[in-house]
C-alpha cells in the first residue's frame, strides 16, 4: 500500500474509532455511571485534582480542548456544569466518568495500528492516541476531583436528616 493510502487508512480509522466508541459511550446508562469504577476512581496521590494543575497547568489549556459531549443528540456539554444542585453536580460527575472511559477506550485501540503499518508508523499512531486522549483524561479527572470535593463539603455542611417522628398513638 502507498504511503498516502496508508494515510489515509489511518485517518479514516481514527476517524471511525473516534465516533464509534463516543456513539457507544453515549448508550451507557447514566446509572452505570453514577459511582466510581476501578479505572475512573480518583486515587489519593491525585490530591483530590491538585496534582494535575502542579504537573500539567491543567486550568491553562483545558478550555481548549473540544467537547464532543453534546455531539449526539441528548448528549451533554460538559463546558459548564448545568447547575448548582447536588443533582446536577452528580450528574456532571456521571459525564466526566463517561467521558473520560471513552477516551481510555479510543486510547486502548493503538496498538491494533500495528496490524497494518510499518513500525514506525506503528509508533506514531501509538504517539497519536496517547497525545489526544491523555489531555482528555486529566482534564476529566481534574474537573470530577474538583465536583467530587465539593460534594463533599456540601455533605459534610449539612445537618443529618432528622428521623421521623413516631406517631401520635
Amino acid at each position: 500500500m502507498s504511503k498516502p493510502a496508508l494515510v489515509l487508512l489511518d485517518v479514516a480509522v481514527w476517524l471511525g474509532v473516534h465516533v464509534t466508541i463516543g456513539l457507544c459511550a453515549h448508550r451507557w446508562p447514566l446509572q452505570s455511571l453514577l459511582r466510581e469504577k476501578w479505572v475512573t476512581r480518583i486515587r489519593a496521590w491525585e490530591d483530590d485534582g491538585r496534582v494535575w494543575q502542579r504537573v500539567a497547568r491543567v486550568r491553562s489549556w483545558k478550555r481548549r480542548l473540544p467537547e464532543a459531549g453534546a455531539a449526539f443528540a441528548g448528549g451533554f456539554d460538559k463546558s459548564s456544569i448545568g447547575g448548582r444542585s447536588v443533582q446536577a453536580l452528580e450528574r456532571y460527575a456521571a459525564e466526566t466518568r463517561r467521558a473520560e472511559l471513552s477516551h481510555w477506550v479510543v486510547m486502548a485501540a493503538a496498538p491494533f495500528f500495528a496490524l497494518w503499518n510499518p513500525w514506525y508508523a506503528a509508533v506514531a499512531m501509538l504517539v497519536y492516541g496517547v497525545a489526544v486522549n491523555v489531555p482528555c483524561i486529566i482534564s476529566q479527572r481534574y474537573n470530577r476531583a474538583r465536583i467530587l470535593r465539593l460534594l463533599r463539603r456540601r455533605a459534610a455542611a449539612s445537618p443529618p436528616a432528622s428521623p421521623a417522628s413516631p406517631a401520635s398513638e
